[in-house]
């Protein structure tokens, strides 16, 4: 009896990894094998830097923060603190906003700290 080796299933588990790999260079494009190792490193580094992203957007809204809380004269830290015993629950993204967007805002929000 002859061997089964059902070519449409792994024909097309090849094609969907070779669309998967599209746009890679050279042989990464190309050859299964080499296509099937760039796209599981691809998926690991995609996995990790899901979590670095929230790492690093958070380090740029405080840098903006700290940047525009400097220009009305307190320091982050400070300003976090006043939020905090003002139990004002507003958080850096939306701080961040207001210091680059909206600066007259941000003023106001400072200035109820300080008072």
């Amino acid at each position: 009896m002859p061997r089964s080796q059902n070519k449409v299933a792994s024909h097309r588990r090849r094609k969907r990894i070779l669309k998967e790999a599209k746009g890679y260079w050279g042989a990464r494009s190309k050859v299964l094998t080499v296509a099937k190792h760039s796209i599981d490193k691809g998926y690991q580094y995609a996995y990790r830097d899901r979590k670095a992203k929230k790492r690093t957007f958070r380090q740029l809204w405080i840098a903006r923060i700290n940047a525009a809380a400097r220009l009305h004269g307190i320091s982050y830290s400070k300003l976090i603190d006043g939020l905090h015993k003002k139990q004002v629950d507003i958080n850096r993204k939306v701080l961040a906003e207001l210091a680059a967007g909206n600066p007259e805002a941000f003023a106001e929000v400072v200035k109820f700290i300080k008072a």
